[in-house]
């Protein structure tokens, strides 16, 4: 790997994580999860995420919208009502970032993806590696807008 390549993947990086983390606090979150790296994979200036998920008809909004209602659909099913007025976190994040194993999973997946194509970080890897994922909140939402995860994973890899 280049040095340009290293810095370009050093900024994907902290875009992708800081990306993330902001994503899980505005909806009352500590910790990102898949879903959140999601998200934050489509605000990425490289605009594969986006554009992937655009190939199988789905948008940021559409896609953040879905990520709630699932949030809020597991809620109820143990019995917690989701407060629309919660509030979301305030401020910037202290301390060393966190995420869920999950998370962390589908972070390392992408690397890897990047690494083996011998390409830059992008946000196409993060979400053929969220198409892996069986279970959680983010293929929840991608289930709940009908999105075929192999469909989506062929648009990310290819585009």
């Amino acid at each position: 790997m280049g040095i340009v390549t290293a810095v370009r993947d050093l900024r994907t990086v902290r875009a992708l994580l800081t990306g993330a983390e902001a994503e899980a606090r505005s909806s009352g979150e500590r910790t990102p999860g898949p879903e959140h790296l999601l998200l934050a994979a489509t605000a990425l200036p490289d605009g594969t995420a986006s554009a992937a998920l655009a190939r199988v008809g789905v948008d940021r909004e559409r896609l953040r919208t879905a990520v709630e209602a699932a949030h809020a659909a597991a809620l109820a099913s143990v019995g917690v009502g989701a407060d629309p007025g919660e509030p979301a976190l305030r401020g910037p994040a202290t301390g060393p970032m966190r995420s869920t194993p999950q998370a962390q999973q589908v972070f390392r997946e992408a690397v890897a993806a990047a690494k083996a194509a011998r390409s830059p970080l992008r946000g196409a890897h993060v979400v053929a590696a969220v198409c892996d994922l069986e279970r959680g909140t983010a293929a929840r939402a991608l289930s709940a807008l009908g999105v075929d995860r192999e469909r989506l994973r062929q648009a990310a890899v290819s585009g």
